[in-house]
């Protein structure tokens, strides 16, 4: 297992494609190179184009005679700057990261000044006009629990159900910045940016409230807020409920 961590900034998200830069392609190649055969990684969260991450998960079947604990300096000193293994070690040989229970977290971060702040602008998204963290905090309370996400979901989705549950969810402004977090046990696609989308314009006042339930009770991509720019979402933590895989060394 690999916690990975990365800049997603110029790469077009996590999952393989090709002729384009993906973090699973350089996990690949480099993986492969040092194990002197084709590998191909499983991830826990295929974050999409321009989306960053403090820890996700991958896992791949090791051929080679080494301690898992010292893959992690092997395969960095091979990586990009901006990917990154922080740690590395065993797991049982049918561990599959999208098959287990787990717990997601998502932060949203949002610049929220008059202008942008060059050293953070890879990392947030910046928003001129201001915005009322509390009114954010207390529409986003409409989505904890188990719910038909339709509405925060990109139509272009592939998920057989759009029934997801949300553990925890809040927002708050650190001084010129606004972040929201969210828990979750699974996301759809887009579904955080889209909740950011809609928190944003919550607090812009175009959106009330209380009218984040119905948006949510409406079932209708249209009704919910824009889809936020990738460069604010950051997946920062996986956990897994399998006390062997918590997503920590053992």
């Amino acid at each position: 297992m690999l916690q990975v961590a990365y800049d997603g900034t110029d790469y077009h998200g996590f999952a393989l494609q090709d002729n384009v830069p993906t973090i699973e392609g350089e996990l690949n190649r480099v993986i492969s190179d040092l194990e002197g055969r084709q590998i191909e990684v499983i991830g826990a969260s295929r974050t999409d184009a321009g989306v960053h991450a403090k820890k996700n998960i991958a896992v791949y079947d090791s051929f080679m005679n080494i301690e898992p604990e010292k893959v992690s300096g092997a395969l960095n000193a091979r990586l990009p700057d901006d990917i990154r293994i922080r740690g590395s070690f065993g797991v049982r040989d049918d561990f599959h990261p999208r098959k287990c229970s787990c717990i997601k977290t998502y932060v949203y971060t949002i610049i929220n000044d008059r202008y942008d702040i060059p050293t953070r602008s890879r990392y947030a998204c910046f928003v001129p006009v201001p915005l009322d963290a509390g009114k954010m905090d207390e529409g986003s309370k409409a989505l904890l629990g188990e719910h038909d996400f339709k509405s925060f979901c990109s139509v272009h989705t592939q998920a057989e159900s759009t029934v997801r549950t949300v553990t925890d969810i809040g927002v708050e402004r650190r001084e010129n910045e606004i972040v929201i977090c969210v828990k979750g046990t699974g996301f759809l696609y887009n579904m955080v940016r889209i909740i950011a989308g809609t928190l944003i314009e919550v607090g812009r006042g175009k959106i009330q409230p209380g009218e984040v339930k119905e948006i949510l009770d409406a079932a209708d991509r249209r009704k919910a807020g824009p889809t936020a720019k990738p460069r604010g979402l950051c997946l920062e933590d996986i956990r897994f409920m399998d006390e062997d895989h918590t997503g920590e060394p053992i």
